[in-house]
């Protein structure tokens, strides 16, 4: 049997506030994602942080890929936090691409103000994105420090085409309540952990038993 949607607490009761989306497989989630999204309610002063996790992400393959189910219960043990949500809005919504997600969720949600939470690795990827423009104005952006990253992040196509919209650091606090486009980089604590290296340690990842393809 499906398990059903996780919109509590989300659907339903907020129709305002200042969210964080952290987008992605979470395949598996971990402390890093826990760590950005901690960092992410105290530099932007946000009221929670909503991860999205993803059915499917195109830009990855599906061979290894757990189920949703698996990734989602492990996301909630690993998130353990009253302001972090742990979300599949885009089975819900039907979405595939972000674009299309935030479109979804602004539609759904107009009375909040939405930032999208990103990793300095993660900039590099962005021109691989369906829309990754009209995306930036849509919502304001928060990029956070990876190591090794910053400067490839700074000087790439991203950062170029929208940098006359980098809001200083002094200015993040409120970057939740700027017109798009708007972004800025936030530097915290490296935190090294990544999905790839979680998953060559753990045998029984994804769990056989909620249908996710072994590597």
């Amino acid at each position: 049997m499906q398990r059903p949607a996780r919109l509590s607490g989300v659907v339903g009761h907020r129709a305002t506030g200042r969210i964080g989306l952290l987008g992605g497989s979470f395949n598996p989630a971990h402390r890093g994602h826990r760590h950005v999204s901690l960092e992410a309610l105290r530099r932007l002063r946000l009221d929670e942080v909503w991860w999205l996790v993803s059915p499917q992400n195109p830009l990855k393959a599906v061979d290894g890929m757990a189920s949703l189910s698996a990734r989602l219960q492990r996301a909630e043990r690993v998130a353990a936090h009253p302001r972090i949500r742990v979300t599949d809005l885009e089975r819900h919504f039907g979405t595939r691409y972000t674009v299309d997600t935030v479109t979804a969720l602004r539609r759904r949600f107009p009375g909040i103000d939405f930032v999208w939470l990103m990793g300095a690795d993660i900039m590099i990827q962005m021109p691989r994105w369906s829309r990754w423009p009209q995306l930036f104005r849509m919502v304001p952006v928060a990029v956070f420090a990876r190591p090794t990253y910053f400067s490839r992040a700074m000087a790439g196509k991203v950062a170029h085409r929208f940098r006359q919209d980098r809001v200083p650091l002094s200015g993040a606090g409120d970057l939740a309540g700027r017109v798009p486009p708007a972004w800025t980089f936030i530097p915290i604590p490296h935190d090294n952990t990544s999905a790839t290296d979680i998953r060559a340690r753990l045998s029984c990842w994804p769990p056989a038993t909620t249908g996710g393809s072994r590597s």
